[in-house]
């Protein structure tokens, strides 16, 4: 059908801008027929799980226990892929989507990983107000992959208590199946069976504890834990992970953060750097050349460090950290991937008016070798530009995906591995700060994101807290964009967070009080 032509009201800059949208249909919030058709919970398509366990035995994935997803994102280099994830539906024809509304509350649940089929486990209380009372957390809970219902719940925080800030915790499975959590300036680890905490680490930091949130933890090929917190200027009350530039001064104001390299059975702190800004996003970890390298984007300077796990030695790379990845106006870099020879960031992950967002390949050889691609353009036609969702990289097929919520676009990229050269394959119109997930194998890759219903303006995409919007996730053709298969539309998903995937060919979409279960299937005649 053809696009439609909507006026979106900004009430920040005073003007109202007709932004595309090409959707399928408008949204209609009372209209939700894929859960109705679904009518009650479903355990997925048994006859896909033996064969997702097997897929999944055969990966490589050091440090991380061996499933759908043990990893935050996929894997230690945070590529969002996730090849043993199942599409049910057909990639060349009708398909609806069936839903479930999960039993149980889960405030900000923020990340949902399996380890074996049938075992879920989410980190909530993430996403709190400002200001004023907080919810409880963060916390952890393992829930039943079906239905949603909890089965325990470890709280690790309640900041009104404390008076500490609550930001973002993420989740990790480690090969043993126990669970180590950053959050705050604390690291544990729970028991994954039963949920008690085993191990407890007060985390130093060069920063005002106040003004410290060890949100970041990846883990590194030999096993080590390697943290990072991101910080936030001091005297402050806000809560929540954007508290890192919405207190007083910004985040150019913020204190530089910390990084540790953490045995983890021991828990020893094995060596430690202090970085002089604020890493504001996640840091990326990977091998070449015999080395460990951590990759972790600045609010000006893109680092680079090694970790040298026979020496016990966290090392700055000063020959290779580069204060040219920012083009002028441009805001710091989203956490990095990897594509071959090159180290890829989305940039514009905190809001800006003065540039378009753009995606960076820089050479891991020679950090002077930068390349950068405008996937939607270098005008501003909202007046605004905000990127807060990684890209996500496929190697096998070349490509990187962007999205940029407040430029209202999703986009894949061609992306040349010998040159580091880019062009733009396919872009649609779509508002989210949803990562992007690849699923399933290379020659049938899709690409799983939300997206903002048709007239969602950006006051209402900035509005962070309770946002009054609904979206809908959504399957697309990885290598062309087209639209497979879109959920009905619901509350927004949280915050920086993914389509997970689950065994059976269910799909998890995490609201601010839960998730939703979804599955896609060729449309019955």
């Amino acid at each position: 059908m053809p696009k439609a032509s909507i006026l979106i009201p900004v009430l920040a800059l005073g003007v109202s801008l007709p932004v595309a949208a090409a959707y399928a249909q408008a949204a209609d919030s009372s209209d939700t027929p894929g859960i109705a058709a679904a009518n009650g919970p479903f355990p997925g398509d048994l006859n896909v799980i033996a064969d997702q366990w097997e897929c999944v035995q055969s990966l490589d994935t050091p440090g991380y226990f061996k499933s759908l997803n043990g990893a935050e994102v996929a894997d230690s280099t945070r590529s969002q892929t996730y090849p043993c994830a199942t599409f049910l539906g057909s990639m060349d024809g009708n398909n609806t989507v069936y839903g479930w509304r999960s039993e149980g509350d889960y405030q900000g649940v923020l990340f949902m990983n399996n380890r074996r089929p049938g075992e879920l486990y989410l980190t909530g209380g993430n996403n709190p107000p400002p200001q004023g009372v907080v919810p409880p957390g963060p916390f952890v809970a393992k829930v039943d992959a079906t239905t949603g219902s909890e089965i325990w719940r470890t709280y690790l925080e309640n900041g009104n208590v404390s008076g500490n800030w609550v930001g973002a915790a993420n989740l990790n499975i480690l090969p043993d199946g126990n669970i180590p959590v950053a959050f705050g300036n604390t690291l544990v680890k729970l028991d994954g069976d039963t949920g008690l905490i085993l191990q407890h680490l007060s985390i130093p930091r060069a920063a005002p504890a106040e003004g410290s949130n060890y949100k970041h933890m990846t883990i590194a090929p030999d096993g080590t834990l390697i943290i990072k917190n991101q910080t936030r200027a001091t005297p402050c009350d806000i809560q929540g992970t954007l508290a890192a530039f919405q207190c007083p001064g910004g985040v150019a104001a913020s204190p530089g953060s910390t990084v540790h390299a953490v045995d983890p059975e021991t828990f020893e702190i094995l060596a430690s750097v202090d970085l002089p800004e604020n890493t504001v996003t996640p840091h990326t970890i990977t091998q070449r050349d015999g080395q460990i390298l951590i990759y972790a984007p600045g609010v000006k300077t893109f680092f680079r460090l090694v970790w040298d796990p026979e020496a016990k030695t966290l090392t700055r790379d000063d020959r290779w950290s580069t204060d040219a990845y920012l083009a002028e106006g441009q805001t710091s870099g989203d956490a990095p991937g990897i594509l071959g020879d090159w180290v890829v960031v989305q940039v514009n992950g905190l809001p800006t008016t003065k540039a378009a967002s753009a995606i960076v390949a820089i050479h891991q050889d020679d950090s002077t070798r930068i390349v950068r691609h405008f996937p939607f353009g270098t005008d501003l036609p909202t007046g605004q530009s905000w990127a807060p969702p990684k890209a996500a990289v496929d190697v096998e097929n070349s490509m990187v995906f962007s999205a940029d919520q407040n430029m209202m676009k999703i986009g894949g990229i061609n992306f040349d591995q010998a040159t580091g050269e880019m062009t733009t394959a396919w872009e649609i119109d779509g508002a989210t700060t949803a990562l992007q997930a690849l699923y399933g194998p290379a020659d049938q890759r899709v690409l799983g994101t939300a997206r903002a219903a048709p007239g969602t303006t950006l006051q209402d995409l900035n509005q962070t807290s309770n946002p009054p919007y609904k979206q809908q996730a959504i399957w697309l053709d990885a290598k062309t964009g087209a639209l497979l298969a879109a959920s009905d539309f619901v509350e927004p998903m949280n915050f920086n967070t993914l389509l997970s995937p689950g065994f059976g060919g269910r799909f998890y979409y995490m609201v601010d009080t839960g998730f939703y279960v979804f599955q896609p299937m060729p449309t019955r005649n």
